[in-house]
């Protein structure tokens, strides 16, 4: 879809919205709303990096030890509102893991 819509964008002014929605097979109120919010998305990116750079530097400040959860809670106690998903999401983006413990690794010692 936002292939058709930047096409569009970029050649209404030759072609006209309506027929390249109906040669697309977009809607063109859809067209409008994914139009309006372009400068939306635009905010949410650069927040995003923002949120990258901060979570990045959490991440090195644990030796890449802490994993979504811990980021989250070190984000919050900082005074930064977050949500878990977002935060998974842009670790993921950019490849920030934490540390997993391997499967056989004893959890607590019997002494």
């Amino acid at each position: 879809m936002t292939r058709s819509y930047r096409f569009i964008s970029e050649h209404r002014a030759v072609f006209g919205v309506t027929r390249l929605c109906r040669v697309l097979g977009v809607r063109r109120p859809g067209f409008y709303e994914w139009l309006a919010a372009t400068p939306t998305r635009a905010e949410r990116a650069a927040d995003d990096e923002r949120l990258a750079a901060e979570i990045g530097e959490v991440h090195a400040c644990h030796r890449g030890a802490y994993g979504r959860p811990r980021i989250v809670a070190t984000l919050r106690r900082r005074g930064r509102r977050v949500n878990h998903k977002r935060v998974g999401r842009v670790m993921r983006e950019r490849g920030v893991v934490g540390l997993t413990r391997a499967s056989n690794a004893p959890r607590w010692s019997m002494r």
